[in-house]
C-alpha cells in the first residue's frame, strides 16, 4: 500500500515501521547523548517524545532516571518495548501534543522536531515549553538545515530560536558527534535552560 505522506499523522510513522523504513534508527545511543545523560542526577522525571526504538530510554531507565517515552505509532511502541526488555513500562502510545504528564526536569529531543511538518513548529514549542519544568533543560539533537522538505525538516538556528528564545535559554551548542547519514553535519547537540 502507499505510504501516507502527512508525518503529523501516526499512519505516516506506522507504516514506516511496519515496513522497516526508518533510517532515523541508530540501533544504538549517540555519545553525546550518553555523555549528559551520565552526569544527570539518578530520579530526575526525563520526557523521551516520539522515541522510535527507544534505546535511550533504555540507557535513561538503567541510570536510574523516571522516564516517559511516547511514540504515536504503535508498532514503534511495540519495538520499544522489545528493546527495553524490563524497562518496557517506560513506553506508551501516545501523542506528544496531548502529553498533560508535566514537569519533567528534562526533555531529550531526537527527531522529533525534524519529523514534524513546519506548520507544527509552534505548537510544538509551546507543549515544550508546559512540560519541561522551570530550570529544567531541553537537552538533545536539532537538525539545522535548508531542507524544507521532509522528513527530515531542517530549521534555522534564527527559526530555532524564535520558537524556544521565549521560553529557554542556550547553554551549549556543537556538532553531533556521530549522525546518521541522513542527518550528517547538519546535526547539532544543544542544551537550552527552561527560564
Amino acid at each position: 500500500p502507499p505510504m501516507a505522506q502527512d508525518s503529523s499523522l501516526p499512519d505516516f510513522w506506522e507504516t514506516r515501521y511496519q515496513q522497516g523504513v526508518i533510517p532515523w534508527d541508530a540501533g544504538q545511543m549517540p555519545r553525546q547523548f550518553v555523555a549528559f545523560a551520565a552526569a544527570r542526577l539518578p530520579g530526575e522525571r526525563v520526557l523521551a517524545p516520539g522515541c522510535g526504538s527507544g534505546y535511550e530510554v533504555r540507557g535513561l531507565a538503567e541510570h536510574g532516571a523516571r522516564v516517559l517515552a511516547v511514540d504515536f505509532s504503535a508498532a514503534a511502541v511495540a519495538r520499544a518495548r522489545e528493546v527495553l526488555g524490563e524497562y518496557a513500562d517506560c513506553v506508551r502510545e501516545g501523542d506528544f501534543f496531548q502529553l498533560d504528564d508535566a514537569p519533567f526536569d528534562w526533555l531529550y529531543e531526537r527527531a522529533l522536531l525534524c519529523a514534524l511538518p513546519p506548520k507544527t513548529w509552534d505548537d510544538w514549542a509551546a507543549q515544550t515549553a508546559r512540560l519541561v519544568r522551570p530550570g529544567g533543560v531541553l537537552a538533545g539533537y536539532f537538525f539545522i538545515a535548508d531542507t524544507p522538505k521532509g522528513p527530515p525538516f531542517g530549521i534555522s538556528e534564527a527559526r530555532l530560536v524564535e520558537l524556544l528564545g521565549g521560553h529557554f535559554t542556550l547553554e551549549s551548542r556543537e556538532p553531533a558527534s556521530d549522525s546518521l547519514p541522513v542527518f550528517a553535519g547538519r546535526e547539532h547537540w544543544m542544551v537550552w535552560r527552561r527560564r
